[in-house]
């Protein structure tokens, strides 16, 4: 395969303008190698229905333990962190994926995300009245940041001295999975005080329950089965990230995107029905999360039309497949009322998002709250030199600033 069609995870249009780079690749293959990445010899699917076929097939593993033969993940030097997010539901295979999932689930209930509307709603206001006070602002720090991080931590029960702490760390550590090796050893001390956060979250919470999630967590049990020390850990660590990194990527590019598109603005804010609609949207055309987790082939097969060796990493392009316009009909352009919608912004198959309503409720009461009370919200600088964050993953603005009035 061509050189030129690998893709660079460290190319600097990755971090600023994926999307030119993304068609180029979807137009001429289907699947092509990666280079830049601590995953050595992976590749990357490019096309919507590839994509959706990778994310649901069998013989792909998510946790590369399952392919057999001696892997670094077992290794019993391995610092503790990497092995919580290994055995987390994100990177577990059936049957152990469903006994998490359905242990976790008896904690993480409709009505559980439902009663955090209205706490949701009262933290937007909050954070709006402090911002209108200013008149200019960060969205990012003052609006996207702490609306999620406040209502995921208030769902777990994570005390409000612990919370940005937390943020600071985990955002510290997360960054380093787009840097070098030595940026990763870098942050183990890092990794140390997270881990230590949550062990003592746990402890606290064994011997004093609550109405929380990690109470829930404890108590959850499925047919006799209950997760274990380490998968506690696993899952918390699991669920604060995921649980406030992708609402903040959402809230933040999707208003980025909302003013690049000020006719789809103004549509919005004429009809607030649709915000519903507009979240998806948002979700498809600005991809908080760029590709999947890597998923590893348990054998020797033919995937995309190429054969491939057991073992190999295969990431699924979530942002390119949403762009694809063999699944969308003019994929580039912003669509608030787009429907169907069927994007793959949040994942799919088994694997889908466990955090999707949370995420979504949050985008729309945050979203919604800021167009009615903001109606000459503009961006403070130009949208070409507002910078952006790559950790592992994930693709989110540095900051957002905006002049509110």
């Amino acid at each position: 395969m061509a050189n030129d069609l690998a893709l660079n995870f460290k190319d600097p249009a990755m971090r600023s303008d994926p999307y030119p780079l993304f068609a180029r690749l979807r137009a001429r293959a289907p699947i092509v190698p990666i280079v830049g990445a601590h995953i050595r010899d992976a590749l990357f699917v490019t096309r919507y229905a590839d994509a959706q076929a990778v994310l649901k097939d069998p013989r792909l593993a998510n946790d590369a333990r399952n392919v057999g033969g001696n892997h670094p993940l077992d290794a019993w030097w391995l610092p503790r962190i990497f092995t919580a997010m290994q055995d987390s539901m994100l990177n577990s295979d059936p049957p152990k994926h469903r006994r998490l999932r359905a242990l976790v689930q008896l904690g993480f209930t409709p009505k559980r995300v439902r009663a955090l509307e209205t706490l949701t709603e009262a933290i937007t206001e909050e954070l709006l009245d402090r911002a209108e006070a200013r008149g200019r602002v960060d969205l990012i720090q003052d609006l996207a940041v702490p609306l999620p991080l406040t209502v995921i931590s208030e769902m777990m029960g994570i005390p409000e001295e612990d919370r940005f702490r937390f943020r600071r760390w985990m955002t510290s550590f997360t960054n380093s999975f787009s840097g070098s090796v030595f940026h990763l050893v870098m942050q183990l001390p890092t990794s140390r005080r997270l881990l230590k956060m949550f062990d003592r979250l746990l402890e606290k919470r064994r011997k004093d329950p609550g109405d929380d999630l990690i109470s829930a967590l404890l108590a959850a049990e499925e047919d006799g089965d209950r997760l274990n020390g380490e998968e506690l850990v696993s899952m918390v660590f699991l669920l604060l990230l995921a649980g406030h990194e992708t609402t903040v990527n959402l809230i933040g590019t999707g208003t980025l995107d909302l003013l690049k598109n000020p006719d789809e603005l103004d549509r919005l804010r004429a009809r607030p029905e649709l915000i519903d609609l507009a979240i998806e949207e948002l979700l498809r055309f600005g991809n908080p999360i760029l590709y999947s987790s890597p998923r590893f082939a348990r054998e020797d097969l033919e995937l995309c039309g190429q054969r491939i060796k057991r073992g190999t990493p295969v990431f699924a392009g979530l942002a390119s497949a949403n762009r694809d316009p063999a699944a969308f009909d003019a994929p580039e352009i912003l669509r608030i009322d787009r429907t169907p919608n069927k994007h793959l912004g949040l994942g799919f198959g088994i694997h889908y998002c466990l955090g999707a309503p949370l995420a979504r409720m949050e985008g729309s009461i945050a979203l919604r709250a800021l167009l009615r009370r903001f109606p000459r919200l503009r961006l403070a600088q130009s949208a070409s030199s507002l910078r952006w964050r790559l950790p592992a993953n994930m693709r989110g603005l540095q900051a957002l600033p905006v002049a509110l009035t």
